[in-house]
């Protein structure tokens, strides 16, 4: 074998590697942004245009933050609801909650109240 096609096999398997390793490194997906407002009793609803699979979600608040529930549906009609009762600060992350298995997520409904007027919400989902 001469050295171009060696060099070529090389760098080509070097390649194939790390794109390997940046797909794992990939596994955390954003599912959807929304406002919550102040105290309303309303959930602010994420809608997803097309369903996202993912095994498990989680939420990030970007202010103050007193997270209730989130209600996921999926696409096959099914929803989950996900009691969290837990107060969030500015940049602070709940801790991944699993649905057992991977499934299509079509929409999201946060509920919760914040200390401002409102507070972003991220809903990150987990793919592997």
């Amino acid at each position: 074998m001469n050295m171009k096609k060696l060099m070529a096999h090389i760098l080509f398997a070097t390649s194939i590697l790390t794109v390997t390793s940046v797909a794992k490194a990939d596994e955390q997906i954003t599912l959807g942004r929304t406002i919550v407002l102040g105290v309303s009793g309303k959930g602010a609803v994420i809608p997803l245009l097309i369903c996202r699979k993912a095994n498990a979600f989680k939420v990030k608040a970007e202010r103050k933050l007193d997270l209730e529930k989130v209600i996921v549906t999926f696409n096959n009609g099914n929803t989950k609801t996900v009691r969290f009762n837990k107060e969030l600060n500015k940049d602070e992350e709940t801790q991944w909650r699993s649905f057992g298995y991977k499934r299509c997520v079509k929409k999201l409904e946060v509920f919760g109240s914040s200390d401002g007027s409102r507070s972003g919400v991220k809903v990150f989902g987990r793919k592997d």
